[in-house]
């Protein structure tokens, strides 16, 4: 059979009327969940996507945008994470200044269709993701049926959903060859590759180093986002004389903060012994001591962009991924 290419034709396709397709994509109550799940399905099955119809189905209806944390990979994180709520505090007043509310949630996913039930809650106009975790696969199947869903992370060539976020590559690449710069020949990274963003920032330093011809070792420790997890990681590791580097790429700022205390816990200097570079760009590094050198991604041009592109696709424009350039911030821990 050919793929149902309106609401009519899905309709058929699934023996109901247009008006109940139009109702179970848009989450509403009033079809039964059985109902709703049959077409849902029949939907995803045959890649339907109601172009036409999202400007009706997506009209701003409660004024609210849902922001989602999902820590698929990392369920000890919390919402009082420095970038989390740095994030949070941008997205909100941008959302504010924009007439809308910020509903959150912070989701441990126990199943393929936790996204797809906030989707389809009704409780809000369109749905902020924060980060994409190892959940990629669930951005993409959601996105296909629901239009308003952007997504703060990498891009990878083919992927379903809108995102909007830094080159975390390139950022990896920096990273590192700031430290090949700055004499480092054994570094080591910390940090949790299981995450795409984190993946692609490992993959960017290994494409610096593999260009060193063999002058630079590099090692790979993965490690927890939290501090109190990553402490200890970070500790065994450095306690064996024969891992010690002369320089460390931190997948997050909040890494790279407790790397630093415990070097000098265990009474080695930054930057004198071992240099350290974090990855965010987030205000506490200007606090540290010494002040953490970091690759900034623009989180204010990124809740900017991350607004504008939700209220776009409730309006049902198609709006396509936003990739940011991140820098450099040079202070004094390299």
């Amino acid at each position: 059979m050919t793929a149902p290419k309106t609401l009519k034709e899905l309709a058929e396709l699934a023996g109901v009327t247009s008006g109940t397709v139009s109702r179970a994509l848009s989450g509403s109550n009033l079809v039964t969940p059985a109902t709703r799940d049959m077409i849902v399905a029949l939907a995803r099955q045959h890649g339907f996507t109601p172009n036409a119809t999202a400007r009706n189905l997506r009209m701003r209806k409660t004024g609210t945008i849902g922001v989602v944390i999902p820590l698929g990979h990392e369920v000890r994180q919390n919402i009082s994470d420095p970038f989390f709520i740095t994030m949070l505090g941008l997205l909100a007043d941008k959302l504010t200044g924009r007439g809308y509310s910020l509903l959150l949630s912070r989701v441990v996913p126990t199943d393929e269709d936790w996204l797809l039930k906030l989707a389809r809650s009704g409780q809000s106009d369109g749905i902020i993701v924060i980060g994409q975790s190892d959940q990629s696969a669930v951005l993409d199947r959601v996105a296909e049926l629901y239009r308003p869903l952007v997504v703060w992370g990498s891009h990878i060539a083919g992927q379903a959903h809108c995102s909007v976020g830094s080159d975390n590559y390139r950022g990896g690449a920096l990273a590192a060859q700031h430290l090949i710069e700055r004499g480092c020949r054994n570094i080591v990274f910390f940090g949790d590759p299981r995450a795409i963003e984190i993946g692609q920032r490992l993959e960017g330093c290994r494409s610096v180093v593999s260009k060193a011809g063999g002058s630079v070792q590099f090692n790979v420790v993965p490690t927890h986002l939290v501090a109190e997890a990553a402490m200890g990681e970070i500790g065994k590791y450095l306690r064996a004389k024969a891992h010690r580097p002369d320089g460390i790429v931190a997948a997050s700022d909040v890494i790279a903060v407790t790397a630093m205390r415990v070097l000098a816990e265990q009474g080695l200097s930054v930057p004198g012994d071992v240099k350290v570079i974090g990855y965010d760009g987030l205000p506490l590094g200007e606090h540290t001591m010494p002040p953490l050198t970091t690759i900034a991604q623009d989180l204010e041009q990124g809740a900017e962009n991350l607004v504008n592109s939700v209220v776009q696709r409730i309006a049902g424009e198609e709006i396509h991924s936003v990739i940011l350039q991140p820098r450099l911030l040079v202070r004094e821990s390299t």
